[in-house]
């Protein structure tokens, strides 16, 4: 039986064709760690289309099966199905020796991963495909990348939405369709490795409580310490550090794992010169105190000020983001420094909403010839290529990082011939323009084609801001921050987030969000990866904490390569891991920068702003978490 009756194209050959089982799991909440798994379908699929398997079953989770609006299953429906481990084993035989696939496909492995845990067997899959994060490459004209959207597009038949096994079946059709057209690109696919997973690591762990006080300051020799003061131990103590940290978090101070500028003082029985948290202490100026003096001080610790709580701003749908002129000298826009150095957000008496921000420029407007066009730029030196894509975006166009179905133009510079795209450009019959093109300053009369989607993402310049909008009625929704780059051979990128309070300083080691630790104590940022060239941020404005003001969004070079070889970063904002992205950039650094600071989304008044950043730094990942209160290398 083939994949889909879209037609009778087999699949591509070559690095297309896969053994795939095709996975849809239907979860009584969005936390993997916490929640559980309420049903599951597997479908496999041979490297020719045909399907070879197909399993499907409800869960007893043993707890409250959660959003039943959503997915339809009661507990009543699931009493008296198996739980998880008395079908493990099939499930793995369904999967063994094949590349896992899913629409949102980290969403679906990780609930598997944790299941397996929970059951004290592993996870057999090597590498996953997500069908999201291939349509994001293929950038079919959809409004949103929803399964049921992409469905349609693709003609592919929906019987039953949030249905394990219906939606599997859909997903097939989808994965047919996407990689005929992922082969037209010539688009590689973004195959993602997975290493195993152990339940010492991916069993459920509670959330860490972040301290309730606004950090006072360093303590004072001779004064009591006081609520929210940030504390770090070093060496060895007479107590056990966990007893140590525990009777301080109870105090209300704000235990740390490492020592930045901002903390307050440093316990430890030891000289100076023995560990590293005790030199950086001296050299930050930071108090040391011994473990005698800590506990004499933790009897009497004075009350602290609450971290002020600020409501997510409700936003109507139609306030839509604006990038003005004047954005670029506004202290909104400002690019923002290095970390060392960092600016301070508006205090927090400046409470008043300010105007929503809205479309300026139109898309027929006369002075933005490029509205409407997606253009690629292929070959010329670094600083060549990043002129040749700031001109694009001052036309009003969007400037893209990888061929895809939304590309309108390619702007061929010096050996840009040579570019292993240029074959696919000259199959699909693109239209080629050269420098002279942008330098004249294209007229109105070469406009592109009506777009397909009823809303084109904003395009915003290095340094632009916009509002993210919140629904009437509604929470803030979980905004997804998505970066992607040329695919690499030689050198990988990873994306991180700083969760900062303040003072521009994260509030506890946890509020680092990288590939080591992809998901901050509560679980409301969390790192995403779509395949080797796309990593997301997801950010649940509606419950941070009400110490964090600000999120910076950064990438760093593993390696020796520089952002100069890896060429533009694209980001996009959108408020849901399938929903159309609401602003688009694409962000350069000059030639040297290893790290890069991406975006930053930020509280103002009771809003949630968006800013490009696009700074650069020839510094390494160490040195920039250290500016954030982060010491990675301690």
């Amino acid at each position: 039986m083939s994949l889909s009756s879209t037609g009778p194209d087999t699949l591509p050959a070559g690095d297309y064709a896969h053994d795939w089982a095709l996975v849809d799991v239907e979860a009584s909440g969005l936390m993997a760690r916490r929640d559980r798994v309420l049903s599951v379908a597997v479908v496999t699929v041979g490297p020719d289309g045909e399907r070879t398997g197909e399993f499907s079953t409800l869960l007893n989770p043993g707890c409250d099966p959660g959003p039943v609006e959503v997915h339809g299953l009661t507990a009543e429906r699931l009493q008296g199905a198996p739980t998880f481990d008395q079908i493990a084993g099939q499930i793995a035989e369904l999967l063994q020796g094949r590349v896992f696939v899913a629409h949102n496909a980290q969403f679906d492995y990780d609930f598997l991963a944790h299941e397996f845990a929970r059951a004290r067997l592993w996870l057999p899959v090597s590498q996953r495909l997500c069908t999201l994060a291939l349509n994001r490459q293929v950038d079919p004209p959809t409004d949103d990348m929803k399964l049921g959207t992409l469905a349609a597009h693709y003609g592919v038949p929906q019987q039953r939405a949030h249905d394990a096994l219906d939606d599997t079946r859909v997903l097939a059709g989808i994965l047919r369709a996407s990689l005929r057209d992922a082969a037209r690109l010539g688009l590689p696919l973004p195959l993602v490795p997975c290493p195993p997973r152990q339940d010492s690591s991916f069993m459920p762990q509670p959330p860490k409580s972040p301290c309730a006080y606004s950090n006072p300051g360093r303590l004072v020799p001779g004064r009591p310490l006081r609520q929210g003061m940030k504390i770090a131990i070093t060496g060895s103590t007479a107590a056990s550090r966990a007893e140590l940290v525990a009777r301080g978090v109870a105090a209300g101070l704000n235990m740390m794992k490492s020592v930045s500028r901002h903390t307050s003082a440093l316990v430890g029985n030891e000289p100076a010169a023995v560990s590293a948290k005790a030199r950086r202490a001296v050299a930050e100026g930071v108090p040391v105190i011994d473990e005698r003096t800590f506990l004499r001080l933790l009897a009497d610790v004075q009350p602290g000020t609450p971290h002020e709580g600020v409501a997510a701003a409700v936003v109507p749908e139609t306030a839509a983001g604006q990038v003005e002129a004047s954005d670029a000298a506004g202290p909104d826009a400002a690019v923002a420094p290095a970390p060392e150095t960092p600016s301070h957000p508006a205090s927090s008496a400046d409470v008043s909403v300010p105007v929503p921000r809205r479309p300026v420029v139109s898309a027929g407007t006369s002075g933005k010839p490029l509205a409407g066009r997606r253009i690629l730029v292929l070959g010329g030196t670094h600083p060549v290529a990043v002129a040749a894509r700031t001109r694009v975006v001052e036309l009003g166009g969007s400037a893209a990082v990888n061929l895809s179905a939304s590309v309108t133009d390619v702007l061929l510079l010096p050996g840009g011939e040579q570019d292993r795209r240029m074959r696919r450009v000259t199959a699909l019959e693109l239209p080629v323009r050269d420098q002279s093109w942008l330098a004249a300053a294209p007229t109105a009369t070469a406009q592109a084609p009506a777009a397909a989607r009823s809303h084109a993402p904003w395009v915003l310049p290095r340094g632009g801001v916009i509002d993210l909008p919140v629904t009437t009625g509604t929470r803030a929704p979980e905004w997804h921050i998505t970066a992607a780059w040329e695919p690499q051979a030689n050198c990988e990128i990873d994306v991180l987030a700083f969760l900062l309070d303040e003072e521009e300083q994260v509030t506890c080691d946890e509020d680092f969000v990288f590939y080591g630790a992809p998901e901050s104590p509560a679980g409301t940022v969390r790192l995403l990866t779509g395949g080797p060239a796309e990593q997301s941020i997801a950010i649940d404005l509606g419950s941070l904490p009400p110490a964090t003001r600000k999120i910076v969004l950064a990438a760093a070079i593993d390696g020796t390569a520089t952002f100069g070889d890896i060429g533009a970063i694209q980001i996009g904002a959108a408020p849901g891991s399938s929903a159309a992205p609401l602003a688009r950039a694409t962000l350069d650094a000059a030639t040297t920068e290893r790290t890069m600071l991406l975006a930053e989304v930020y509280r103002r008044g009771p809003l949630w702003r968006l800013r490009a950043v696009g700074q650069g730094y020839d510094h390494g990942l160490d040195t920039l978490a250290r500016g954030y209160g982060v010491d990675i290398t301690d």
